[in-house]
């Protein structure tokens, strides 16, 4: 796991060697800086657990206390309680604790460092005993707050898997004996099977579990972009690089890294990743040194990535360093006893959410759920239980009110008796469904990507894929 990290400002050379190297002993890593300007750079370019903030600066305003030196720009420069109010403007996600440290405390200065947002307030000289504790406690609460935010950004549905198939009860026991381990992950399945359920199910069940999950949708981002979105950037490393910008892979650092779709990346990203996995190292855009982190990568596709692999369009070193546990996602056409488990949840979920009456599926309306294909997957089940509950008034749901293409079965039947693979039914519906929500959505491929349930991007993708003309 990652070592805490901690950024140590104070202007006298002496303090900050002192502090580095006894902190470094305990576990630390540290990175000293002299002045407020500097230590609020270096908060733009890389995260921290804690700084350790000298409230008098050399060279600050001298109304701000009595120490230090001065010169003709003392009112430009920043002193520690500056510093301290600045470093409260960063997102919460990314704030640092302080803990202010000061040869001339008062307690109006201690009340005021208290009130801006600092952890503690510590008197010069400082003992080894005193600092440690106080960052170890610093750091502990940050991590606790931390959990507790993304515990209510996630909620327990991120990590609930439902089912009690031959092929779930088998996906549950393999998450069992791998989501404990380091070991990095490729996840295989379908569109709407629930792939980044599986991730945040890997996650929670890992060591990693109070650290960050950061998922970067590869397929979403377009290709200009996602560099920075993953390494992050400086400010002036292009045009458009106004600030400076943190990385999808810096954030997850001590988590894990969730990157969905990973066959969309483009060969150039798919180096630079494959670099990234090897060292545990990248730079930003733009930037002329490098960022030590410890992430671990689980990564999803819909893709066979050995035939990607055989036309040129994934690295095939890659592919190696990310397949180390390899787990398969069945579709749900595949665990079709699944489906009323499925639609019950996800009935209770939406009329809750809305704040409707409870309702029931009829045995009829089950059957017919069940007669499905599901060419959607699970996602396609779950809109579909959303737009009855917000559709239908009355508490008893039979077959009528269920708003299924019964011409989808016959379709799927006629592909099954004309094609002799799996891989060959499996396109022929898709190709079949997404023809019909382009007709509904008359031609309009963003309003087809709502219906279909898909990025944009990726309707487009798999569009090519299937040979499907965009006029069509």
């Amino acid at each position: 796991m990652k070592r805490p990290r901690v950024l140590i400002v104070d202007d006298e050379p002496g303090i900050r060697e002192s502090l580095s190297g006894v902190l470094e002993d305990e576990g630390y890593f540290c990175k000293a800086v002299e002045s407020g300007e500097q230590c609020l750079a270096e908060l733009a370019r890389q995260n921290f657990d804690a700084v350790l903030l000298d409230v008098w600066l050399a060279g600050a305003d001298s109304s701000a206390g009595d120490g230090g030196s001065h010169n003709g720009n003392a009112s430009k420069l920043l002193d520690g309680l500056d510093v301290l109010a600045r470093i409260q403007e960063i997102p919460a996600a990314d704030r640092p604790e302080v803990v202010i440290i000061s040869g001339h405390g008062t307690i109006e200065t201690a009340v005021k460092a208290t009130k801006l947002g600092a952890f503690d307030f510590l008197e010069k000289p400082l003992t080894i005993e005193k600092v440690t504790v106080v960052l170890h406690n610093a750091i502990e609460q940050r991590r606790l707050e931390l959990q507790v935010s993304r515990l209510r950004e996630s909620g327990d549905s991120k990590v609930r898997i439902i089912g009690e198939s031959v092929p779930m009860k088998a996906l549950r026991q393999q998450l069992g004996l791998m989501a404990a381990t380091n070991g990095r992950v490729l996840i295989f399945g379908e569109s709407g099977t629930g792939k980044e359920l599986i991730a945040h199910a890997i996650h929670a069940a890992s060591p990693r579990a109070d650290e960050a999950f950061v998922e970067v949708n590869c397929a979403a981002i377009p290709e200009e972009l996602i560099e920075s979105e993953l390494f992050g950037h400086r400010k002036g490393s292009w045009a458009g690089a106004l600030q400076d910008k943190t990385g999808k892979l810096q954030k997850a650092d001590g988590g894990t890294l969730f990157l969905d779709e990973v066959a969309d990346m483009s060969l150039k990203t798919q180096a630079k990743v494959l670099r990234a996995l090897d060292e545990q190292r990248f730079e930003p855009v733009g930037a002329a040194e490098s960022i030590q982190v410890d992430v671990r990568v689980v990564a999803s596709t819909n893709k066979k990535l050995e035939e990607e692999i055989e036309r040129g369009n994934f690295r095939e070193d890659l592919f190696y360093r990310l397949n180390v546990i390899p787990f398969y996602v069945p579709p749900l056409r595949e665990r079709i006893e699944d489906v009323r488990l499925l639609a019950g949840h996800f009935l209770n979920e939406f009329t809750t959410a809305y704040g409707r009456k409870p309702k029931e599926l009829t045995e009829e309306a089950f059957q017919a759920l069940e007669a499905y294909p599901w060419p959607g997957n699970v996602r396609e089940l779950r809109n579909l239980m959303e737009r009855i509950v917000i559709m239908n008034p009355q508490a008893t749901i039979d077959a009528r009110h269920i708003p299924l293409d019964r011409s989808r079965r016959a379709v799927f039947e006629r592909a099954m008796d004309r094609f002799g693979s799996l891989q060959e039914v499996r396109e022929a519906a898709e190709r079949e469904y997404i023809l019909k929500k382009l007709e509904e959505a008359r031609g309009n491929i963003t309003r087809a990507a709502e219906l279909v349930g898909l990025e944009r991007s990726h309707l487009y993708r798999k569009m090519k894929a299937l040979g499907i003309a965009a006029k069509e």
